[in-house]
C-alpha cells in the first residue's frame, strides 16, 4: 500500500478524488468485460501518485472515468466532493468542473486543429470563464481592469511554462506544424494552465526525451507542493520513481 503525502504546511489534506469499487464493463465479441474491476481509491491535495501496467490492463479507462469522460457500470466517483458518476451530474457539469479543476493530459492528442498553439493553451480558462455565466454588453472600467489583469496572469504563465518546455518560439504555430513531442508538451502546459487541483497525465513523457521528462516531472512535482494532488498513468520507470507512492493495474485491478 501507499502512504499518503503530508503537505508541508499547517493546512490538513483536502480530500480531491475518492472512487468507491468503481467498476466499467464494456462488451467485446458479445461477451462483457470489465476494463476497471472493482476498484476503491482516494487523493488527497499534495499527493502524487502514479499508476504503472502493462497495455491493456485499464489504466486509461480509470483516469477517463475520473474525468468524467467516462461513466461506470458501477461504483462511485467523487472529485472535490461532488458526485460526478450520478446520473444527474450532467456532462455539461462535467465539462465545467473539468475546466476549472482539472488538468488532463490523455494518451492520444487532443489539441484543437484550427487554433494555434497559444490559443489552444489558454482554451480551458476561456472555458472556464465562460461557463454558466450570461453575456452582458457592457462592463464597468473596473471589471475591464480586473479582465485585463487576469489574462495577463494567465498569459505571463503560459509563456512561463512554453520556455521552460522550450516551445516559446511555437506559440503561434497550429498543431500540424509540430511534431509528437511537441505537442506533447504543450498538452502538459494546457493541463497546468489554470492551477488544477486534481492532474490527470496518461503517458506524459511518452514523446519526450530525457531532459524534458526531468522538466515535466518537476513541474508535476512543483504542482503537488502547491496543493494539487497528481495522478500518472506511465510505462516510464524513471518518471515512476518521482511520484511518492506507486500502484499496479492488472486485470483492471489496483493493487
Amino acid at each position: 500500500m501507499c502512504e499518503k503525502t503530508v503537505l508541508n504546511s499547517e493546512k490538513s489534506p483536502v480530500s480531491v478524488l475518492n472512487l468507491t469499487r468503481v467498476t466499467r464493463e464494456f462488451m467485446r465479441r458479445k461477451h462483457r468485460f470489465s476494463a476497471v474491476n472493482n476498484v476503491s481509491f482516494s487523493l488527497n491535495s499534495g499527493d502524487f501518485v502514479a499508476i504503472v501496467g502493462k497495455s491493456g490492463n485499464g489504466k486509461s479507462t480509470l483516469l477517463n472515468l475520473i474525468a468524467g469522460l467516462l461513466k461506470p457500470t458501477h461504483g462511485s466517483v467523487t472529485v472535490l466532493g461532488k458526485e460526478i458518476s450520478a446520473p444527474e451530474f450532467s456532462d455539461w457539469e462535467v465539462s465545467r468542473l473539468r475546466a476549472q479543476n482539472i488538468g488532463f493530459v490523455t494518451q492520444s492528442q487532443t489539441l484543437l486543429p484550427n487554433l494555434t498553439v497559444y490559443d489552444n493553451i489558454l482554451l480551458p480558462v476561456q472555458i472556464a470563464k465562460s461557463g454558466g455565466q450570461k453575456s452582458s454588453d457592457q462592463k464597468s472600467s473596473d471589471q475591464k481592469s480586473k479582465s485585463t489583469d487576469v489574462e495577463d496572469y494567465y498569459s505571463n504563465r503560459a509563456l512561463d511554462f512554453c520556455k521552460r518546455l522550450h516551445i516559446e518560439d511555437l506559440l503561434w504555430c497550429y498543431p500540424k506544424e509540430l511534431s509528437g513531442g511537441e505537442m506533447r508538451r504543450v498538452m502538459i502546459v494546457r493541463a497546468l494552465i489554470n492551477n488544477p487541483k486534481l492532474l490527470l497525465l496518461d503517458e506524459p513523457t511518452g514523446d519526450l526525451d530525457p531532459e524534458h521528462t526531468l522538466i515535466v516531472v518537476e513541474m508535476l512535482r512543483e504542482a503537488a507542493n502547491r496543493g494539487a494532488a497528481v495522478l500518472m498513468v506511465t510505462h516510464d520507470s524513471e518518471a515512476a520513481r518521482s511520484a511518492d507512492c506507486t500502484y499496479t493495474m492488472d486485470a483492471g485491478s489496483l493493487r
